[in-house]
């Protein structure tokens, strides 16, 4: 899997920036099923987005989706447009 590994809590630090590939659209099915996975079965999701320092990766609990992004612990917001890789 690509990306540095950061804790969630260090996700407000970088600035995001948009993935070569807009999957936003691919990624919906997922990431309504992470959102699932997290809410009933406190399941965590790898997720890989794009930042001005290059890729970085999280491993945590969706907390929320909507059309353009998803909501992860202390109300951080990661655009669907840095997303690059979805893994739960």
């Amino acid at each position: 899997m690509i990306g540095t590994l950061i804790p969630k809590e260090d996700v407000d630090k970088f600035k995001f920036v948009p993935a070569e590939i807009d999957k936003s659209a691919q990624f919906m099915s997922k990431l309504q099923n992470a959102l699932r996975l997290g809410n009933e079965f406190k399941s965590k999701t790898s997720i890989v987005f794009n930042t001005e320092d290059g890729p970085k990766r999280i491993e945590t609990t969706v907390w929320s989706l909507t059309e353009r992004y998803i909501q992860i612990k202390h109300g951080i917001l990661i655009p669907l447009r840095s997303l690059i890789e979805i893994e739960y």
